[in-house]
């Protein structure tokens, strides 16, 4: 009888373990594919004319964001991860619709990323208490109601940390911001919202760690519009590398930064894009109008990632502050950039310049998905 306890017993942790770098392939990888693509989108920002401009019914309240997405959506799709920091709340009509400095957006917004191919919404930012408590909680509520969608860096209750499983893989997600803009977190629940703070990650970090066979952690963090990460980011990276995270996903910015890979003395690595620029905003600066989307490829019989790039994007929306649009830079037109709103405003915008913001990357860049 012992010894069927024995067997059970066994048999169950070989079930719940996961290492966090196993090397042995899986007896079944013969029939999966060799490699799983994750994308990641930066900030998601909703102004009051994004907002404002997609208004298709005014009696109803009914808005539309679809036609945003639409040059971009067969990336997100096909990709088998898709991310996107959602930097603003979807708190619902009650609030009233907002933009800068307190933001919500409405609801069907949601439904759009969806449709669009996200499934990995991060909520940890700066705007996630615009709306105080309650607006958080009533996003969390609306999205706990959409099927399909994982949602990190703010809860009601519970773990902070995330799973998601492709093709048996386990991907492990955490994410975590340096601020709130000042409005406190409720005493009754200050794990609301994922803040910076080491010793807390390095507690959530190392609990994931031997759950997940890759860990990525989004970092809403550094300097606005500045075009090189801050020492508080690359000091931050390093120690999130030295806790074997895979992947690091940063935004905040607002303008596109470097991406690195930090290698440690044992030889493992970290990926880090220290910031993905804006992915819509109505900001009106050359630097903030060209994104990225990360594009990172996880070799699953070595369970390593294997290469790394990104998808410039450009975000167009034309002097009217209307017809916003997301275009993969090089499906862009000079047309196109003829009609922007930054256009002939004395401000240098042309395709010159997204070459240049291209170049310092420092990564691989792609036309579209690979």
């Amino acid at each position: 009888m012992k010894n069927k306890y024995l067997v059970i017993l066994i048999f169950f942790f070989l079930i719940i373990s996961c290492h966090s770098r196993p090397k042995t392939p899986d007896t079944n990888i013969e029939n999966k594919r060799d490699t799983l693509t994750l994308i990641a989108a930066g900030d998601n920002l909703f102004h009051d004319s994004v907002i404002r401009s997609h208004l298709v019914d005014q009696e109803k309240r009914v808005y539309d964001f679809s036609p945003i997405y639409t040059e971009i959506k067969n990336i997100a799709q096909r990709a088998d991860i898709s991310f996107i920091n959602q930097e603003t709340v979807m708190a619902g009509t009650r609030f009233g619709y907002s933009g800068f400095p307190l933001f919500n957006t409405p609801q069907s917004l949601a439904g759009t990323l969806v449709d669009t191919g996200f499934e990995i919404f991060n909520l940890a930012n700066n705007h996630a208490m615009d709306m105080g408590t309650s607006g958080l909680y009533a996003t969390l509520d609306f999205l706990d109601t959409i099927e399909g969608i994982t949602v990190i860096g703010a809860r009601k209750e519970g773990p902070s940390a995330r799973i998601i499983t492709k093709d048996d893989v386990k991907f492990g997600f955490l994410a975590y911001t340096f601020s709130l803009n000042g409005i406190a977190l409720p005493r009754d629940n200050p794990n609301l919202v994922s803040m910076i703070v080491r010793e807390k990650m390095t507690e959530e970090i190392n609990d994931l760690r031997p759950l997940c066979d890759f860990l990525i952690v989004s970092m809403h963090w550094g300097a606005e519009y500045v075009l090189e990460p801050g020492k508080d980011q690359t000091d931050l990276a390093q120690f999130l590398a030295e806790l074997n995270v895979d992947l690091i996903i940063g935004h905040h910015p607002h303008v596109l930064q470097r991406v690195d890979t930090i290698t440690l003395p044992n030889g493992r690595k970290t990926v880090v894009f220290y910031s993905l620029g804006n992915f819509v905003s109505h900001q009106r600066e050359r630097e903030r109008i060209i994104g990225g989307i990360a594009v990172v490829n996880f070799n699953i019989k070595e369970m390593e990632i294997s290469d790394v790039g990104m998808i410039p994007v450009v975000t167009h929306f034309d002097r009217n502050f209307r017809n916003t649009k997301i275009y993969p830079l090089s499906s862009y037109t000079n047309e196109l950039l003829e009609e922007h709103a930054l256009k002939n405003t004395g401000n240098g915008l042309s395709m010159d310049f997204f070459n240049t913001v291209t170049q310092r990357l420092k990564t691989t860049v792609y036309d579209t998905l690979p």
